[in-house]
């Protein structure tokens, strides 16, 4: 892979460059602007006011997240983004602008070149949404990478190297499971199977369980404080107190959620994850499964961060796994890699309407 400071840009270019590569991801969008690395994380997230049918946007990404759920009847908070394609379009198009114009610290008076990364399990319909999103939001040209070469790009894996590696990334709406060789794909699988499952599996978990509503922040926070991928030793695990409404009497009630309960509740997503893994392993050609036997696993994505998601992963597989050192940014720097050094990563980036 290229090493940084190979090309060097002017200070001019890497000050005013306007070129950018964008992981639109479900849960969250970071921008990587070309020479100053990733410069905005914010949630995917927008809110609106409806009057006479009509939607004007109220706030976009941090500000509208914690709109999420405490909104009145006029005014909703979504996410355009759904299984890590485009499920609103106009919602989606003022979003990336919105980015686009906060990143430049302007209005649009330049028309940037964009690269994006998508599922590789995107279909032509999907892809093709992305692009003219990204488009009609002031690009002047859009381009697709695939999201687990992204993944594989920005965990610093040798994939431009005639050897297998294996790449899980668990991202908000999708995992995506891929075999790399030569700078390409070998086997990928994209499974919608992510955090937001993960979320959406602990609201199911304590409506059966503890006759206990609660929203999806609430189920997020209980995942990232004290989720866990397998029971622990001691059968209990850590806990923590949980509000939310009681089922059968319609008032607000405060429980204790430990560890092995939140382990119960997401075991089934874990499950699914861990299958596609096994089905990537059995597709891949077998000396390439013998490179990956000796370089094991890489974890990106904010699914693996999950307490033990690599342990659940190697009690499945018997390999080794990894965790990328910023798993959470690892796509994102990829799509910038790819950006940085576009004539070497030129064959795997989709200028194609």
């Amino acid at each position: 892979m290229p090493k940084e400071g190979r090309h060097p840009m002017s200070l001019f270019s890497r000050l005013f460059s306007s070129e950018m590569a964008i992981d639109l991801g479900t849960a969250n969008t970071l921008v990587y602007v070309k020479g100053r690395g990733i410069i905005l994380n914010e949630p995917s997230v927008v809110a609106y006011h409806v009057r006479h049918g009509r939607r004007q946007v109220l706030a976009v990404g941090t500000e509208a997240k914690l709109m999420q759920g405490r909104t009145p009847e006029n005014i909703e908070a979504i996410r355009p983004m759904r299984d890590g394609v485009i499920a609103d379009f106009d919602v989606a198009e003022e979003m990336i602008k919105f980015f686009i114009r906060k990143v430049h610290m302007r209005s649009m008076l330049t028309r940037p070149k964009v690269i994006v990364c998508v599922p590789c399990g995107a279909t032509p319909v999907e892809k093709r949404a992305i692009r003219q999103s990204v488009l009609s939001a002031g690009a002047r040209r859009a381009g697709l990478i695939a999201e687990p070469i992204a993944a594989a790009l920005g965990a610093d894996m040798p994939i431009i190297e005639p050897t297998g590696n294996m790449v899980v990334d668990i991202g908000g709406g999708t995992s995506e499971v891929a075999v790399l060789s030569m700078g390409d794909i070998v086997y990928a699988q994209s499974v919608r199977f992510g955090g937001d499952q993960m979320d959406q599996a602990i609201v199911n978990y304590l409506r059966r369980q503890q006759n206990l509503l609660v929203g999806e922040v609430t189920a997020e926070r209980l995942k990232t404080s004290i989720g866990t991928a397998r029971i622990p030793d001691d059968g209990r695990g850590s806990a923590q107190r949980v509000r939310g409404r009681d089922m059968l009497h319609g008032v607000p009630k405060e429980i204790e959620v430990n560890q092995t309960q939140v382990a119960e509740a997401l075991a089934e997503t874990i499950q699914h994850i861990c299958e596609a893994v096994m089905a990537a392993l059995e597709a891949t050609p077998p000396d390439l499964a013998a490179d990956i036997v000796e370089r094991g696993v890489m974890l990106t994505g904010g699914g693996a961060l999950l307490a033990d998601m690599d342990m659940a992963i190697r009690e499945q597989t018997g390999l080794a796994v990894t965790i990328a050192n910023d798993c959470l940014n690892s796509v994102a720097l990829g799509t910038g890699l790819a950006l940085e050094y576009e004539k070497q990563f030129r064959h795997v980036i989709d200028y194609e309407s």
